[in-house]
């Protein structure tokens, strides 16, 4: 059931001269969620994002937001904010001002634009640095400021184009986890373009995979792991095999394959140590199989590669694939 704020995909098409960036796209982002737009470079994601928030034209369709289409709206007026991946501060401004700067262009005074400003800076655990220029914060001081700013203007739906992708991966973890936490205290829709799974698995309420400009498959993050539905979905999202057997394609979660006493031959290829569990490697016919086992039972009888061993997993845990 559809609630106030919910935001509306109709038809939603993007074409470059013969090139269609986004085709025919029909989706309904449900207000007060996380949603991670996830995919491969070039597959349209980065171009959805753009085209609601205005800084794309759209070819044909709409977007619709609490039952309004924005599509020919200006971004000011659209109830978006778009973080950028770059952050784009002002260099020779103060935190305190970037954050109120878009505040100043709607013609707000300067006491009510700092004090603005000052309560998100508050929100994301920036107020000590507001007199700083950007050039005096670290790369995760930055983009706080710049989320900062995003969210000054109370937007509806706040956009997030690869937001973690210039920090290191300690500040990564840190800070999605800050971001789900913004979400929540906020209640408003964020939607988060990634094309890396294992952050959008860790944010999101729903993720979105895109493929060649359309939407392969949309779900909760459990649903889309534990189920995907088509060969690409299985291989992108991490952590399967595609097995064919008797002319059809299934998933088979990783860790679901064991090394056992009998069962299906193969050989190792590659052993990949990875802290609580080994990551093994072997081939079974023509395909690859991978096998996520246990770091303890690994090394109770440890494999390298060019060892025989015998592969086996629950019939009932194949996934079928749709052609």
């Amino acid at each position: 059931m559809r609630t106030g704020n919910d935001l509306e995909l109709v038809h939603l098409t993007k074409r470059y001269g013969g090139t269609v960036a986004v085709r025919d796209l029909n989706h309904v982002f449900r207000n007060g969620t996380y949603v991670c737009l996830l995919g491969p470079s070039g597959c349209g994601k980065s171009t959805t994002l753009r085209m609601i928030a205005g800084h794309e034209s759209v070819s044909e369709g709409g977007i619709v937001l609490d039952g309004q289409d924005i599509s020919a709206l200006p971004p000011a007026r659209r109830g978006t904010a778009m973080m950028f991946q770059s952050y784009a501060l002002f260099p020779h401004l103060s935190v305190r001002d970037n954050v109120a700067f878009s505040l100043r262009m709607k013609g707000t005074g300067k006491p009510a634009r700092h004090k603005a400003a000052d309560e998100m800076l508050e929100l994301v655990d920036m107020g000590h640095l507001a007199e700083r220029l950007p050039a005096q914060l670290s790369g995760g001081q930055q983009q706080r400021v710049a989320l900062a700013r995003a969210l000054v203007t109370k937007p509806r739906v706040l956009l997030l184009d690869e937001p973690l992708s210039a920090l290191d991966p300690f500040l990564r973890i840190r800070v999605r986890g800050e971001l789900k936490r913004l979400q929540r205290e906020l209640g408003i829709s964020f939607i988060h373009v990634t094309h890396g799974q294992d952050e959008a698995l860790a944010l999101a309420d729903e993720i979105v995979v895109m493929n060649d400009a359309v939407i392969e498959q949309a779900g909760t993050a459990r649903d889309v792991f534990g189920a995907p539905r088509t060969e690409f979905v299985a291989r992108f999202i991490g952590g399967h095999n595609v097995i064919e057997l008797e002319g059809a394609r299934y998933a088979l979660r990783a860790d679901e394959v064991r090394l056992a006493e009998e069962g299906r031959p193969a050989t190792v290829t590659i052993v990949e140590y990875q802290g609580d569990r080994v990551a093994v490697t072997a081939r079974l016919g023509p395909a690859e199989v991978l096998a996520l086992v246990p770091e303890a039972h690994f090394f109770a009888n440890p494999k390298n590669p060019g060892d025989a061993v015998c592969l086996d997993w629950d019939e009932g845990r194949l996934h079928r694939l749709l052609a």
